[in-house]
């Protein structure tokens, strides 16, 4: 009979391992090692947050800075070398993608040739330029050169047309700045006076690398001082980046008849000839038609001497990177060293995976989700991206400042949002980008004007709404707000962002609140101005606009008080709240609109509501928040971010963001006199 027991209890251990399998233990998102707990975190929640991973991650000479997108978008980087080297090692068609891919990364990768090649593949191009003698050879060489990707004095590029989002029309852009800002040239706060002459100094090495200086019979110094203060005339007329962020303002419609009476020394019906889309255009934007007035000015009474150094001082700052180390080298002591404060330069398999990337991104991002992206991945988040959406819409209804009116029209927005999750389902042609084993830096040349001729071929025709702006690899996110889409690539969906084994508390505190901050830059400062067809669009009561200036000035004001820069060299300098304004309203908007969407989810049993690792899931939502923004950065890198980027950085992104939030306050019982804390009378709530 014992005998008998025995064998039914363990025939029934069996059967109900069978049929009971254990479901797998979910960890609580927060990696125990990347918080510092000597911190008070009511004082500084980041470095209680993050502090440990600081430590754990010091700065490496590569490194300007290195935070928790940067390991992703390394990982990201190994990952494309080990595609590149398998599809290198195999047998591939002659003409096919394999062989492109191989060829371009090979080329790029063999440092003797490159050394033995110097300058020669840049040579044909300065000579040209060199050539020029007539004000119609540097309209031509102007024209050529865009059509190479140097954006030469302007730019034109294809963008939906805002009262018209479904069609492409051509959108003419203030460029030409070898330093990218206005503000290098024109302030002296900061490290710029050092900028500046570090510019002229690389400038003037660079000339004499190449001889330029004896083909023109000017000295090296004179051509740099030429194009520096050629530059600064250019800088003076361009818009500051504030002003650029004004989508009213820099929409200005103009027929290639009304432009020349702007512009009468810029030939637009030429242009636009020239580059493949006169037929069929019948109007076009200038952005900035103070600044094109200004070009045109240019082109009349600037000497041919001054065009040519600055022609040629463009081409040779666009191929530095793809000529010898000696090029390399020098630009690197610059744009790395002086700029940034970076004190060596990436590996060459770095630097040349990333042009690869650059050129053929949808090539290898195809080969990229085949291998590396997991379709429950994809699954999982489209429920979060669905449970982001409702709640906003519950947002939405709650804003006390809104009137019903205005409520219904940003809920119509809310239901024509198109969201795109890991990879597109219509991949880019690549066939017709010619690569050769010549040189690596015709291969790039070459790649930039099938990029350009791509984009080209776009405009004046209706836009795709199944392009995405970024390839499946690329660790970010964005939102369009003439398309009214959302897109997250396959690369940000990993811890820790996106973590499969965590409880979905640290999922929606980190890609919960990148989706929430996504969906919020379409009632941004900016977003708000487009409807839901992706026109730009007044859909606002002026009550509603009223209030929502008055929220935002209380955000703007926190974001300048906020230290960024505080270093004896360069001084003590404060963020920027007016640039950062609608990245810090998407802030503010993800943490408010996910952490409802984290409670809705807590009621239909999907969020463990007890303590994991001694935290409660509203804790885990905001230490897996600040873990996102983990980052060390240099001084000088902090600043340029400041002076450049329209994101504030990571420490203010969690040490000036969360004190607006009042669960954040609650999680951590946040009191009067505490550094984390603000009076709730001054916190922000616009979403």
């Amino acid at each position: 009979m014992k005998k008998t027991l025995l064998i039914i209890a363990a025939m029934a251990i069996i059967a109900t391992g069978c049929q009971n399998k254990p479901e797998k233990q979910l960890t609580s998102g927060v990696n125990m090692d990347n918080l510092d707990t000597t911190a008070r975190l009511q004082d500084d929640f980041y470095q209680y947050a993050c502090g440990g991973w600081m430590k754990n991650n010091p700065l490496d000479a590569e490194h300007s800075r290195y935070g928790a997108f940067d390991v992703l978008a390394e990982n990201a980087q190994k990952d494309l070398r080990d595609i590149i080297n398998t599809v290198s090692e195999q047998e591939n068609p002659e003409g096919s993608i394999a062989e492109k891919i191989a060829m371009f990364y090979n080329i790029g990768m063999d440092s003797v040739r490159l050394q033995e090649q110097g300058v020669a593949p840049l040579m044909p191009y300065l000579e040209k330029i060199n050539n020029i003698t007539t004000k119609d050879d540097v309209w031509n060489a102007l024209m050529e050169m865009h059509h190479r990707g140097s954006h030469v004095l302007f730019g034109v590029f294809g963008e939906a047309d805002v009262d018209d989002a479904n069609m492409c029309l051509a959108w003419a852009y203030q460029s030409g700045l070898g330093l990218g800002d206005r503000d290098y040239y024109l302030s002296d706060e900061g490290n710029n006076i050092n900028i500046r002459k570090g510019y002229v100094d690389m400038m003037t090495k660079l000339f004499g690398m190449t001889g330029f200086d004896n083909m023109t019979g000017y000295k090296p110094d004179e051509l740099a001082k030429m194009v520096m203060s050629f530059e600064t005339r250019l800088a003076k007329a361009q818009n500051t980046r504030l002003e650029n962020r004004n989508p009213i303002a820099t929409f200005n419609r103009y027929t290639t008849e009304t432009a020349a009476e702007l512009t009468p020394n810029i030939n637009w019906n030429e242009y636009f000839d020239n580059m493949g889309i006169l037929d069929g255009m019948e109007s076009f934007n200038i952005a900035q038609p103070k600044y094109f007035k200004e070009v045109s000015d240019v082109l009349g009474d600037t000497d041919i001497a001054t065009f040519k150094a600055y022609f040629a001082w463009h081409a040779i700052n666009g191929a530095t990177s793809y000529l010898s180390d000696d090029f390399i080298e020098t630009s690197f002591d610059f744009y790395g060293r002086l700029l940034s404060g970076r004190e060596q330069n990436r590996p060459r398999w770095k630097r040349v995976t990333a042009t690869v990337d650059g050129a053929m991104g949808e090539a290898l991002g195809q080969l990229y989700v085949e291998k590396y992206f997991p379709a429950e991945a994809k699954t999982r988040m489209e429920t979060l991206v669905q449970n982001l959406v409702t709640a906003l819409g519950q947002r939405i209804d709650m804003a006390e400042w809104m009137t019903d009116a205005t409520k219904a029209n940003a809920h119509e927005k809310l239901g024509t949002l198109l969201v795109k999750i890991g990879y597109p389902d219509e991949w880019r042609d690549y066939s017709g980008l010619e690569i050769k084993d010549d040189s690596y830096l015709a291969n790039v040349i070459r790649s930039n004007e099938f990029d350009m001729d791509y984009m080209f071929s776009k405009i004046n025709k209706p836009v795709n709404r199944n392009e995405w702006g970024m390839t499946p690899q690329t660790v970010n996110a964005y939102y369009n707000p003439t398309t009214n889409e959302i897109c997250f690539p396959a690369a940000i969906l990993q811890p820790p962002f996106f973590n499969m084994n965590a409880d979905e508390a640290a999922n929606y505190g980190a890609i919960g609140v990148v989706i929430g901050h996504e969906l919020t830059h379409g009632y941004d400062d900016q977003g708000r101005q487009y409807d839901k067809d992706g026109n730009l669009n007044d859909w606002w009561t002026e009550e509603d606009a009223k209030n929502f200036d008055n929220n935002k000035q209380a955000l703007i004001d926190a974001f300048n008080n906020a230290i960024a820069v505080d270093d004896p060299e360069l001084g003590l300098i404060h963020g920027n709240g007016e640039l950062t304004l609608g990245e810090n309203i998407a802030d503010n908007g993800g943490l408010h609109v996910s952490y409802l969407a984290m409670h809705n989810a807590m009621k239909e049993g999907q969020v463990n509501p007890e303590l994991m690792d001694g935290f409660t899931p509203e804790q885990r939502f905001f230490l897996a928040y600040a873990a996102v923004w983990a980052s060390n950065i240099r001084p000088k890198a902090a600043l340029q971010l400041t002076q450049m980027d329209v994101h504030s950085l990571g420490r203010n992104r969690v040490n000036v963001a969360l004190p607006q939030v009042t669960e954040f306050v609650e999680a951590f019982d946040v009191q009067p006199g505490d550094g984390m804390w603000l009076e709730p009378e001054k916190r922000v709530v616009l979403w």
